[in-house]
């Protein structure tokens, strides 16, 4: 092991170790006889084996295909699997990242007023085809027909079924509004070309929120306040998010912004101004334009991953389905609307793209699958009587620190070295990896702490691990 500690610091490199966590305050751990609960251990866990590079290859079919870093790791290490094209099974360490992601969604929606829904998949012709848009969406429309003939479409997104929905509970008062209505649920897109696993698929996780308001003013200020949860979204998970004037497209209305993660394999290619902050999608200002609308400065491009959207509609649903509240005045008067959509699935596999080395799965903080991975010596070695001594500390660390139950790991496969399991676990991204080794038998008792989002790795006692844990922030 001492050729792996290279980059090890001692033990008051704990500060830095935690800097990540600087700002919350850490909890108080209590001293108590440790639980002896059921243990999470890693040979349970289901995942398909991890992969050799040209066994990933054969799976996506053309080798050209597999350009996309985050595609190749989460197949690797068994985070999805193909199902068809453009369609993948999640597995268990994704389904847990993705409910993750999905309670922080919860809170920032919450935080302004959203309330949460949940709408069918199947969307009946008739809508679509009031607001034109079942011939206007063109084949990217995923269309079906019941054993009755009845037409249907497999949503991309709600706005009609949404409005419709408004537009059936009448008597509804300005006194009411706003309303902030979302869900979290599949979306079906028929992709021409599929690629970059998660990024562009043809079924795909997505939260849509649909806002209604008494007015223009009132519908701005929703819209602002919509923004700003999305940036304090992507803040909370430590990506740098650029907020950017975009194009209406087919869901239509008078003004959109697209959330952009700046990143050479993003299929968007966006221009910023240095000076004043102005940026845009391209297909917004046209590909010939080299200076700043707003101070004429010069501008830079570079390429993003699209991960929000947001438009103002007006009334381009609520006049289509009369859907009305009474004013102020006492008269009927049209909703004004607003729609605003974050690519979940696409959120985890662009969180990837954008933390992760070549070979190693960075998460974000709050949304890595476990928190903790913890490596006992492997059986027949010299330190072999410090398993016991890990058995241990795992259940110290989820009795003294609460928000871990649940969160932590044990490696049982002690037929393999510690070195092969501590590279496993850094392939897979655990934020704390904890080695019960050859200091484990000190007295004290040292164990080896790899804090893998900063690199840096520590020695620490029992007390000092509780210490460190207590300050992890879960979701």
């Amino acid at each position: 092991m001492e050729g792996l500690l290279t980059r090890c610091r001692a033990l008051p490199s704990l500060a830095n170790c935690s800097h990540q966590l600087s700002k919350y305050a850490p909890q108080r751990f209590h001293h108590c006889a440790p639980g002896r609960g059921k243990r999470l251990v890693l040979s349970r866990m289901f995942q398909p084996q991890k992969l050799r590079e040209d066994q990933v290859l054969s799976l996506e079919g053309r080798s050209g295909d597999l350009t996309c870093k985050s595609q190749r790791l989460m197949l690797q290490v068994g985070l999805i699997h193909p199902a068809s094209p453009g369609c993948y099974h999640l597995l268990p360490y994704t389904v847990r990242a993705m409910e993750k992601l999905v309670r922080v969604i919860d809170q920032e929606m919450q935080t302004i007023g959203g309330q949460k829904v949940n709408m069918p998949s199947l969307s009946p012709a008739e809508l679509w085809r009031a607001t034109n848009r079942w011939d206007s969406m063109g084949r990217e429309l995923l269309r079906l027909r019941d054993r009755h003939g009845k037409e249907y479409c497999l949503g991309p997104t709600h706005e009609e079924a949404i409005t419709a929905l408004v537009a059936s509970q009448k008597r509804l008062s300005y006194k009411q509004l706003p309303f902030l209505l979302y869900q979290v649920t599949r979306k079906f897109r028929d992709e021409p070309r599929p690629r970059f696993g998660l990024l562009r698929g043809r079924e795909f996780y997505m939260k849509d929120m649909y806002t209604f308001d008494s007015s223009p003013e009132a519908a701005q200020l929703t819209y602002s306040l919509v923004c700003d949860a999305y940036s304090s979204l992507f803040s909370r998970l430590g990506l740098r998010c650029v907020k950017v004037q975009a194009d209406v497209g087919s869901i239509g209305g008078t003004m959109s912004h697209e959330f952009q993660l700046p990143m050479d394999v993003g299929e968007d290619r966006l221009v910023l101004c240095p000076s004043c902050h102005f940026s845009a999608n391209v297909e917004t200002l046209g590909s010939s334009r080299t200076n700043c609308p707003a101070c004429q400065g010069p501008l830079t491009e570079t390429r993003g991953i699209e991960v929000g959207h947001t438009f103002y509609l007006g009334t381009k649903y609520s006049s289509v389905f009369n859907a009305q509240f009474t004013n102020v005045h006492g008269k009927p008067s049209l909703a004004e609307m607003g729609c605003y959509g974050l690519g979940v699935t696409r959120i985890l596999a662009a969180a990837i793209e954008v933390l992760s080395t070549e070979d190693c799965i960075r998460w974000p903080g709050l949304l890595a699958p476990y928190q903790v991975c913890l490596i006992p010596p492997k059986k027949g070695s010299k330190e072999e009587a410090a398993a016991e001594l890990a058995g241990h500390l795992y259940d110290h660390i989820t009795e003294a620190v609460p928000q871990l139950q649940g969160e932590v790991l044990l490696d049982d496969r002690t037929h393999l070295t510690i070195g092969n399991r501590l590279k496993d676990a850094n392939k897979f991204g655990y934020p704390f990896v904890i080695i019960a080794a050859k200091m484990a038998l000190d007295d004290p008792a040292h164990f080896e702490v790899w804090c893998q989002n900063t690199g840096e790795v520590v020695f620490l006692t029992r007390e000092g691990v509780l210490e460190l844990l207590s300050q992890v922030q879960v979701v």
